[in-house]
């Protein structure tokens, strides 16, 4: 049974989202990463759009209770060891899905720190599923065959605005290894005829289910306590995009006529300086100002404080762009919070 009315927390109107929904009716949809922060609104979205879904994850108890949270039922769940190349190409191949949407990110959460670690599954395992995708090509299937979800630190210190012809210049680990996994897909797009992969490149994204230790989570942690807020003094500028528009990009995207190997900025297109968003979050989590220590700590080594992002090709490809303002954002979260659900367990 789908979320009523009073559950029903999407930003984004019945009549943004229809064509998309529609694309993938009855389409078999491999998720990698489903139980992840952006991979469970994924799920969602496509489970809302009739899609038949396999999600490849590590541990089915825990991704039943995610996803039982974000209202997900019928999904077809395979545990698989991510860093194990043949289990991933034998879970692949069992399922054969017409379209795969890798939502793995390892790095993201600040307790995941091994950099060989993150480098097998952010790059060379794209490798690995890109491949098991193409070998089951669905040829009747219009759209992307293999979305992989990019980073922006893939672009790293690259100046001016940020269009998808900038040359990368990551600076971390992290950054390194999803460009990896973005060129990876590239190669495998070269060797396979007619298999079609896309990267979506994301920027600051938040929401409910981000990892405990970000910007947000801590700003509502906060709230139950009387103690200080360290923060940076706040005046890098970020592309706040909220998680389920993401997630829906990320749709709009599989179903979407991208070249071969194409990556595509999904942002908002719209810079806020890291203090702002503070500062709107803490408005509405009721955190008084004289709380907040801006400048108190320095600002962490590789952030990035980028120019405008361009949404040329996202816009030509989708005839969309994420719409939802950080007030949006912000209150859709709490409000998701606030339902009973579970944050980022």
């Amino acid at each position: 049974m789908r979320p009523g009315p009073d559950l029903d927390l999407n930003v984004n109107t019945p009549a943004t989202r229809s064509a998309h929904d529609h694309a993938y009716a009855g389409v078999r949809v491999a998720v990698l990463g489903a139980s992840g922060f952006i991979g469970r609104w994924l799920t969602r979205a496509l489970w809302e759009a009739g899609a038949e879904t396999g999600l490849l994850i590590r541990d089915a108890v825990r991704a039943r209770r995610v996803l039982a949270d974000h209202g997900t039922r019928d999904a077809t769940l395979i545990e698989v060891d991510l860093t194990e190349p043949l289990a991933v190409r034998k879970a692949m191949a069992s399922f054969r899905p017409s379209v795969t949407f890798n939502a793995t990110g390892y790095g993201v959460d600040d307790r995941e720190r091994d950099a060989s670690l993150g480098m097998r599954i952010n790059g060379e395992m794209v490798h690995c599923a890109a491949q098991a995708a193409a070998d089951c090509l669905d040829r009747e299937w219009p759209g992307a065959h293999f979305v992989q979800l990019g980073s922006a630190l893939e672009y790293g210190t690259a100046g001016g605005d940020l269009i998808e012809t900038t040359p990368p210049n990551p600076t971390t680990w992290y950054g390194t290894s999803k460009l990896a996994g973005t060129r990876h897909l590239e190669a495998v797009c070269r060797r396979s005829p007619a298999f079609r992969g896309v990267t979506a490149r994301l920027f600051m994204v938040y929401g409910p289910g981000e990892h405990a230790g970000r910007l947000f989570p801590t700003l509502i942690s906060a709230a139950s306590s009387n103690d200080m807020i360290t923060l940076s003094a706040g005046h890098q500028k970020k592309d706040f995009t909220y998680v389920e528009d993401a997630a829906q990009g990320c749709l709009r995207l599989g179903a979407s006529a991208a070249r071969e190997g194409e990556v595509v900025n999904l942002a908002t297109g719209k810079l806020t300086m890291v203090r702002r968003f503070v500062e709107m979050a803490a408005d509405e989590l009721d955190l008084r100002a004289n709380r907040l220590e801006f400048g108190a700590v320095e600002v962490r080594p590789g952030e990035m404080n980028h120019d405008p992002v361009r949404l040329d090709r996202l816009r030509s490809l989708t005839g969309w762009a994420p719409s939802t303002s950080i007030q949006q954002g912000i209150r859709a979260t709490l409000t998701f919070l606030r339902s009973g659900c579970v944050h980022g367990r």
